[in-house]
């Protein structure tokens, strides 16, 4: 096998910010913030904002989109002069 072509995987922490859910995992990703982990260890952790603990397809709480911001927004943008 060639040297130095395979990813250096490590344990990384994925820290959902909206519903405060951590899971530990290995991965690629370059992350410079860390975080103790239930094991007592500093891992780096990289903070996402979806997740399975948060998406509506795994939950199956809808989420209210401002759709009348939106309609606006392209009136205003598509608009006759």
């Amino acid at each position: 096998m060639k040297s130095d072509i395979h990813p250096n995987y490590r344990d990384v922490i994925f820290y959902d910010t909206s519903s405060e859910f951590k899971f530990l995992t290995r991965s690629t990703i370059e992350t410079s913030e860390t975080m103790e982990w239930e094991d007592g260890k500093e891992y780096p952790v990289y903070k996402i904002e979806v997740s399975s603990q948060s998406h509506p397809f795994y939950t199956g709480k809808k989420m209210l989109l401002d759709t009348a911001g939106r309609v606006e927004k392209f009136n205003r943008r598509y608009a006759k002069k």
